[in-house]
């Protein structure tokens, strides 16, 4: 093996059009790169991450210090400190995550349609990749290895920008895999790149012509002011306003297990539940016990006049329109006591976000209308939101959770970072034979 090519992050001479141009170059080179090459590099890349484990820890050390004051003058949520901290458990994880993205099926090169159009004339469809791939995010640094891994299973190069809140940690994550790149000489350190200032982004955007798509991840003012600048495809979800339903025929264990885990388990992330909609049927056996377990977990309840003149001494604040649109990202539960199935639909089809949305029952009708007529990324029949997730869903990781309807929706992971290309494969056949009707097609499927 050859000794490691400098890898620098980035210059300040360098502008963001030739970053994006260097990305381009480098995507043309891991496309041509094999499974066991990209394997090979994948399980390099969690060793580093667990070798450097010191130097990624004493960057986010200095990221957490300096955000404490803007924690402390509410100019940052908890809820956002508790996504840039890391600690060995996190760094341990991310190693994880990266070999598991290592085991994964390879997703380019597959058959995804044959048709023999004529003798001697079939056409398959076949998976590649994207290209250069933008992704915008805030607080988390395991964004990092997750998208990095992805991207190079996937044969796309990277270009990052994370928050100001985590750029030591960030900038060592990425110092960390660039580093361990320039030990593969076919693996261009280009591949994966961080941006560092605002200014970056707004050129980033622009560059249409050397990248494929973006992928914000973060609040719904930065997925929607992505989308409004950009001249590039954006993929994101603009809020995670998930919703847990009981139903009248909840198994009434299930549904407070299910209900405290959706948003207690990991409060800061999209895929917790916001809004809690309880049959009028069940609501007086079940919203006692589960406000009570809830409440022992400091969550602040918030009730519509229903679920108030139902426990009228738990000090359950008053909830307003405003509520139902709300993504919390805390230990904050807006509740809701709603007449029928019907009215359960129309409130999460209404408030929703297109996330990810949950009914607790034992009535499989009532489920089937449910998972049927939500119109969210996904829906799940007595079980958490939180399952919403790549690395849960057998991903490996994920790059983030679309909510939008083309190209890939729900949590995003390796297929969701490919596309396809159709290629002919014939013996001299020309159009003038069937234009003239001298030929005609047969269009068979093969296997």
């Amino acid at each position: 093996m050859s000794q490691p090519r400098t890898a620098p992050l980035q210059s300040s001479e360098i502008s963001v059009a030739e970053i994006a141009h260097r990305a381009r170059i480098a995507s043309r080179a891991l496309a041509k790169l094999s499974l066991a090459a990209r394997n090979e590099v994948l399980l390099a890349a969690a060793k580093a991450i667990e070798d450097g484990a010191k130097r990624i820890l004493d960057a986010n050390a200095r990221d957490c210090e300096a955000a404490e004051p803007d924690v402390v003058a509410g100019k940052m949520t908890s809820a956002m400190f508790a996504r840039l901290r890391v600690g060995e458990k996190g760094i341990a994880q991310m190693a994880t995550q990266v070999r598991e993205v290592a085991r994964l099926a390879d997703p380019l090169g597959r058959t995804l349609a044959a048709t023999e159009l004529d003798d001697g004339l079939v056409l398959y469809r076949e998976s590649c990749p994207l290209g250069v791939i933008g992704v915008i995010f805030e607080s988390r640094p395991d964004v990092v290895p997750q998208l990095a891994s992805l991207a190079l299973k996937s044969g796309n190069a990277a270009i990052m920008k994370g928050g100001s809140e985590a750029a030591a940690t960030n900038e060592t994550l990425v110092s960390v895999w660039r580093e361990c790149l320039g030990k593969f000489p076919a693996v261009p350190p280009d591949s994966i790149s961080l941006l560092q200032s605002r200014a970056d982004v707004m050129e980033l955007l622009a560059q249409d012509g050397d990248v494929d798509l973006i992928i914000p991840r973060g609040s719904y003012d930065l997925v929607r002011f992505i989308m409004k600048h950009s001249r590039i495809p954006v993929l994101g979800h603009g809020e995670g306003i998930c919703h847990v339903y009981v139903d009248r025929s909840a198994d009434l264990k299930k549904a407070v297990d299910v209900t405290y885990d959706s948003k207690v388990q990991y409060p800061a992330v999209c895929n917790a539940a916001e809004t809690l909609l309880v049959h009028e049927a069940i609501a007086p056996q079940f919203l006692p016990v589960a406000v009570a377990k809830l409440k022992q977990a400091g969550v602040e309840l918030r009730g519509d006049a229903k679920t108030r003149v139902l426990l009228p001494g738990e000090s359950i604040v008053p909830a307003t329109e405003q509520d139902w649109v709300t993504e919390y990202g805390d230990l904050i539960l807006s509740v809701k006591i709603v007449a029928d199935l019907d009215e359960a639909i129309e409130h999460v089809n209404t408030y929703g976000s297109h996330h990810t949305d949950a009914i607790v029952a034992e009535d499989a009708e009532a489920a089937r209308r449910f998972l049927n007529e939500v119109d969210s990324a996904g829906v799940y029949q007595n079980a958490s939101t939180r399952f919403a997730d790549g690395y849960r869903y057998g991903f490996g990781a994920e790059v983030g959770i679309s909510t939008s309807k083309l190209h890939a929706r729900g949590p995003m992971g390796l297929e969701g970072l490919t596309t396809y290309k159709y290629k002919l494969i014939g013996h001299g056949h020309t159009v003038a034979e069937y234009a003239k009707g001298e030929k005609k097609f047969k269009h068979r499927t093969l296997d």
